[in-house]
């Protein structure tokens, strides 16, 4: 009750933020007359201006009023648009790094031009992410005539342009692309093996377009640049036979083999299909008889049976997935966007490419990794905008300490949201919004269809069909025509039926749009200007009397098919409607049998009607119907965000690792000479080795002389004669000393081997290459811990701090073997010249010819055939099998390949 008071005596603190960026508003528009009366070309030395005042040492938020004046005026000049005072406040809003939530239509493109530009002028570059490829080229190319009227530069980074012009992209002031392109940019950088070949120059401000969208609904999906792992896939197609001779239970405790638990979404196996599914996998030969799927050795096998069950009931074909061209394509749950490219991890994606019958692809290795959550949290300063945001506020002030800012309109709303209609059954349900869409025709009224799934919509549009209304679909199988289609969704009479991509970053304008021919018309040259404006004047004449005809029928009419998940999204479909004051309806029709209901509420709803003996056709509507499905949505959205915060608490941990790898990867790459690194390096290693044979202030007899000397001939390569030289010192800091001087006498002798620029360049590729093989080893293992940490919860531990604890010392042993091979490598490597090279391979040539002999009628694939590849680019010799038998599997292989034994000639055994 008191806070209530306080907010009605001195206002919340949205209220209380925009009055204090009111006046900066003032500030801006009592410079609107002297920048007005500037010609285009002194305008565009205003950049120049500001960029000398930034190098001379004012600060950013000195220049805001003058800067945003500025692009105001430019905005003017170029397009004949002026922002409106909210636009400004959003503007500043975006500045100081928070989110602007702006309804639809309010003009966010044009808001970002500001807070874009006057970052940009710090010469440090500025990121404009926006979801997909199209809206990316299309603000890039809007925006981007204002910024180039001002002197500045604008590049667009697409996902299927080279290198190169990645390059140009992030070399321009402001660069556009998708949140997917900026991230793999990041990865794809920090695997290069040259400063030259990397693409970014650093993250200073970032503004995310839709935010909602990429730093909350795509958060829990990680960016993975991958390579094709090992394994058979033959596995999946056998075990998916299995699933359909299981029973799914109705109940917790009924009868069946397994129970779907569809609000955690998880499948679990009761003891009676325990003992079937081992059964039936025992009769088809994958199961050893008398023995369990809980065997250590059958967890393989547990796993695939896992990810099919949940394959066949959790993930349906055109809700969660579409497939095409052999492919099983996923569906973004929130956009309703295909998500090419994506795969789900853990073999799910194999099980349901063997439940559809498609070519079955390998698992993959991860080589790079990130989430959203933390790539994002890398820039220096970072904004959003969204037209629906402040639901999801607690969660962006906790992981990205973005505060939430919700802009007044420009105009009052009118959109009339009628309360939610909740029907027996879905067939009540189609039938009552086939009604809805028959009176909004008639009167000449744009309808919106939103529905969850591509399955939904085109369910709805085989109804329209058969009542033979003209409709337009917009889902993920027709994608193509998104834009377009979205466009004219405001014509009278015109129905589409959409997806939650609704077209995102397309206005819907009553009466159609008109930009496009308007564009057109402009951009022809055959047309003198009196020409072009009687054109110009004739299209907007025509789409006023339509613009009229809608407004007459009560604007947009959107219609909701069904509750969401989360609120957001809803609200997102509604917010359709009613852009800049325009009128405009809203209703969500709903049925017991709609999974949000039947899942959270659907028992007792269903037990309601019933006693009030509903048929059919009649709904219910009241205010305790629409609140109790809000809370509903409320649960879904708190069990989400503790979703998402226990993917990033997890993620966290490889996040600080990552860091740490990535700057020695810079580290190496700005050296052009890291002989010294190595040395200290080299220092180090031989210290600490040294000590686990020798103890510091140990006695003779402690002393393991045996595994000293096999480790200075089998790992370092020395000579009898220099371990028996070392052996030979009377104490162990000089045993130590003569370790230190030999290896120092054979990094000198490799380096004048192979002279020492070419020492040089061998040195940083060879620590690359093994940083990046360790951190791919070791992501692999984070990924395996991490799938099996859970069950330390069984001893009475904390599955989180296990985690943390494990990973942490798994980190410092890839650290030491990081040391350890650059040391191994540099002390063991060979080389050959050509004729050694040849020799060696007819060599090579030789034995095989006698393996074969050896081996009779058994050959290896062709595939894993490594021996009868061109293994030249490793200088690979022969490894005879005297030689080899000395050989442990870790150890280098004698052949001088610089790879280990069991890699590279130990994979014959």
């Amino acid at each position: 009750m008191i806070s209530f008071l306080l907010r009605k005596i001195i206002g919340s603190r949205n209220d209380r933020l925009i009055k204090q960026l009111s006046h900066k508003v003032e500030r801006i528009n009592t410079l609107e007359t002297s920048i007005a009366a500037l010609n285009d070309e002194h305008l565009r030395m205003k950049t120049v201006s500001f960029k000398e005042r930034v190098n001379n040492g004012e600060s950013l938020d000195a220049l805001l009023p003058e800067a945003f004046a500025v692009v105001r005026e430019a905005a003017k000049r170029v397009y004949e648009m002026r922002h409106f005072d909210v636009q400004l406040i959003g503007g500043m809003v975006l500045h100081n790094g928070n989110i602007a939530e702006m309804r639809t239509g309010e003009g966010k493109t044009l808001v970002a031009t500001l807070p874009v530009y006057l970052n940009a002028l710090a010469g440090k570059g500025v990121h404009v992410v926006t979801v997909n490829d199209y809206l990316a080229q299309r603000d890039a190319e809007m925006m981007g005539r204002i910024y180039s009227f001002l002197g500045l530069t604008t590049g667009i980074n697409l996902s299927h342009i080279s290198t190169a012009r990645k390059q140009a992209a992030y070399a321009a002031d402001i660069t556009y692309g998708t949140n997917n392109e900026f991230g793999f940019d990041y990865l794809r950088d920090n695997m290069e093996f040259h400063r030259s070949e990397q693409r970014q120059r650093g993250h200073f401000f970032g503004v995310i377009d839709e935010v909602d969208s990429i730093l909350i609904d795509e958060a829990r999906t990680p960016l993975i640049i991958s390579g094709q792992g090992e394994g058979d896939t033959a596995l999946y197609q056998i075990v998916d036979q299995i699933i359909p001779q299981l029973t799914r239970q109705q109940a917790e405790e009924g009868e069946g083999d397994f129970y779907v638990d569809e609000k955690a979404r998880q499948v679990f196996l009761s003891d009676n299909g325990h003992e079937k599914a081992e059964q039936l996998l025992t009769d088809i030969g994958l199961l050893e008889e008398g023995t369990s799927l809980y065997d250590l050795k059958n967890v393989e096998l547990m796993h695939h049976l896992n990810a099919a069950l949940k394959g066949h009931t959790l993930y349906e074909r055109d809700k969660d997935y579409v497939v095409q061209n052999d492919e099983v394509i996923i569906v973004d749950e929130f956009t309703g966007r295909l998500m090419a490219g994506r795969r789900w991890s853990d073999g799910l994606h194999q099980a349901v490419e063997a439940k559809e019958r498609v070519t079955i692809q390998k698992e993959n290795q991860t080589l790079a990794s990130i989430t959203f959550q933390n790539y994002f949290r890398i820039y220096n300063k970072l904004a959003g905008m969204t037209g629906t945001a402040d639901t999801e506020a607690a969660e962006f002030q906790e992981i990205y300490n973005l505060e939430t800012i919700i802009i007044p309109t420009h105009r009052p709303i009118t959109r009339k949201d009628h309360m939610d209609l909740i029907f027996r059954n879905a067939s009540g349900k189609h039938n009552a919004i086939i009604t809805d869409i028959k009176s909004c025709y008639e009167r000449s009224q744009p309808v919106l269809v939103g529905t969850t799934s591509i399955e939904s919509s085109e369910l709805l549009s085989r109804l329209l069909q058969k009542e033979n209304f003209p409709h337009q679909v917009l889902n993920a199988k027709h994608h193509e025509r998104e834009a377009e289609i979205i466009a004219q969704a405001g014509r009278p009479k015109m129905i589409t039926i959409a997806t939650n991509m609704a077209g995102r970053g397309t206005d819907i304008v009553l009466g159609g749009s008109i930009e496009h021919q308007i564009q057109e018309i402009r951009l022809n040259e055959s047309l003198d200007e009196q020409q072009k404006h009687q054109q110009i004047d004739t299209i907007r004449s025509d789409w006023k009397v339509l613009h009229d005809t809608v407004i007459e029928a009560g604007g947009l009419h959107i219609i909701g098919t069904e509750r969401h998940e989360s609120r957001r999204i809803d609200n997102q479909l509604r917010g359709r409607a009613g852009r800049q004051g325009d009128i405009g309806s809203s209703r969500f029709y709903l049925s017991v049998e709609d999974p949000l209901i039947r899942v959270f509420a659907g028992d007792r709803m269903a037990s309601m009607m019933d006693r009030l003996n509903m048929p059919e056709d009649e709904a219910v509507e009241h205010p305790w119907v629409t609140k109790a499905i809000e809370s509903a949505q409320r649960k879904v959205e708190a069990r989400n965000f503790d979703m998402r915060k226990h993917v990033l608490e997890y993620d966290n941990v490889a996040n600080e690792q990552r860091k740490v790898i990535y700057e020695q990867r810079n580290i190496i790459l700005d050296k052009h000479d890291v002989s010294e690194t190595i040395r200290d390096m080299m220092q180090g290693y031989l210290n600490d080795q040294f000590r686990t044979f020798v103890p510091l202030e140990s006695i003779l007899e402690d002393w393991d002389l045996a595994g000293l000397e096999y480790w200075l001939h089998n790992e370092l390569r020395y000579t009898p004669e220099e371990i028996e030289d070392i052996k030979g010192k009377e104490t162990d800091k000089t045993m130590l000393e003569a370790i230190s001087a030999a290896a120092l006498i054979h990094y000198a002798y490799r380096e004048s081997q192979l002279g020492a620029d070419h020492a040089r360049h061998f040195e940083r590729v060879m620590m690359l290459q093994v940083l990046d093989q360790l951190w791919r080893e070791h992501l692999s293992a984070l990924d395996h811990l991490r799938h099996g940490i859970h069950l330390r919860g069984y001893a009475q531990k904390d599955p989180k701090q296990e985690y943390k604890r494990e990973a942490f010392s798994m980190f410092e042993t890839l650290l030491y073997n990081f040391r350890a091979e650059v040391v191994r490598s540099c002390l063991t490597v060979q080389v050959q010249s050509a004729d050694d090279i040849l020799a060696a391979e007819a060599a090579q040539a030789e034995f095989l010819k006698q393996l074969e002999t050896s081996l009779g009628e058994f050959s290896l694939p062709e595939e894993d055939n490594f021996l009868t590849k061109n293994n030249s680019d490793h200088n690979t010799n022969l490894v005879a099998p005297d030689a080899a038998s000395h050989v442990s599997r870790n150890d280098p292989c004698p052949c001088g390949s610089g790879l280990k034994y069991k890699n590279c000639h130990g994979k014959i055994a």
